[in-house]
């Protein structure tokens, strides 16, 4: 009887090939996915930037035990300081949804990267880009003021200002700028998404407490000893910065440049002013045409999402 109740709901959901959950920071995107996912009888995609990464687990969040018998894709991938773009992250979940797919599951795309989700969402066409040796031999010698000049006029409408003030990403940003207006229609090609988007919203000053209680169970759980391994593994202190707020001010703390009250309270304020940024990039989507359905955090929103989800009737 469950079987076939699932292949009716599945008939229903023909509009559809592709949930999305998306929100801040301690929002319990997981959880919510999972349940979803134990529902429809699907496997979940993750959109987040850092939870690819092996051995980055309290500073990431990364909950894997809240999956339990869901199969989920894009976590543990790849090795501390190994590269992983954009484009490697729209590649994967392009391999990854039609894997799902070919097995006759609903693929649940959940995290909180913005950039990620837009990839995907907004259809960005991202270019491999090759190393350009010619301006990695040539870009020590030159000011640096002279290359972020230059990747201004290939990229005016450049947001991330950080790359400007690295040497190795502004050169790296170079590349991809340079490379994308050479050839503007290289990229990826999705394979037919129908999205459905859903995100989950809480009231700010609950989600602030939420995210307190979240890092002093993280931090009490060993993430600053998860950050000395890593350092110990290999990855200098500015290495670690370039990880996250979890990383950079837990390099801080073994640095002694900050004390543990210090590095918790400081870091508690800086996780606040992130998800407020999360929350401005999911407002600037939607502006730019994504259509997200908020589900209140509060009152059962993985019951909410399946009840919309069913209510939905065969594709046109």
């Amino acid at each position: 009887m469950a079987c076939i109740a699932l292949s009716r709901i599945m008939r229903k959901m023909s509009s559809f090939n592709l949930v999305v959950i998306l929100g801040a920071t301690a929002t319990g995107k997981t959880q919510v996915a999972v349940r979803v996912a134990r529902a429809l009888g699907g496997e979940i995609i993750s959109a987040d930037s850092r939870q690819v990464y092996r051995g980055m687990d309290l500073g990431t969040g990364k909950d894997l035990a809240e999956y339990g018998e869901i199969p989920y894709h894009l976590v543990d991938i790849r090795d501390p300081g190994e590269d992983f773009s954009v484009f490697d992250f729209k590649k994967a979940f392009a391999h990854s949804f039609e894997a799902i797919q070919s097995r006759g599951r609903l693929p649940i795309l959940a995290g909180g990267t913005g950039l990620y989700l837009e990839s995907v969402l907004l259809d960005y066409q991202l270019p491999p880009v090759p190393e350009n040796l010619a301006l990695r031999e040539e870009a020590p010698s030159r000011p640096l003021a002279e290359l972020q000049e230059r990747l201004k006029k290939a990229r005016p409408d450049l947001h991330n200002s950080t790359d400007l003030t690295d040497p190795r990403r502004l050169i790296r940003a170079l590349e991809i700028a340079e490379f994308g207006l050479a050839n503007p229609l290289a990229g990826i090609d999705l394979p037919g998404l129908r999205p459905i988007v859903f995100g989950i919203k809480w009231d700010r000053e609950v989600l602030r407490r939420r995210i307190t209680r979240r890092l002093r169970e993280r931090i009490d759980g060993g993430m600053i000893a998860e950050v000395k391994y890593l350092h110990q593994a290999g990855l200098s202190f500015e290495k670690l910065d370039f990880y996250g707020l979890e990383y950079r001010y837990g390099a801080l703390f073994l640095k002694g440049e900050l004390n543990r009250n210090d590095t918790f309270q400081k870091l508690n304020s800086a996780i606040h002013q992130f998800a407020k940024r999360q929350e401005t990039w999911f407002r600037r989507m939607e502006r730019r045409g994504v259509v997200i359905h908020w589900v209140d955090g509060n009152d059962e929103p993985a019951e909410a999402i399946l009840k919309f989800l069913r209510s939905l009737g065969p594709a046109s």
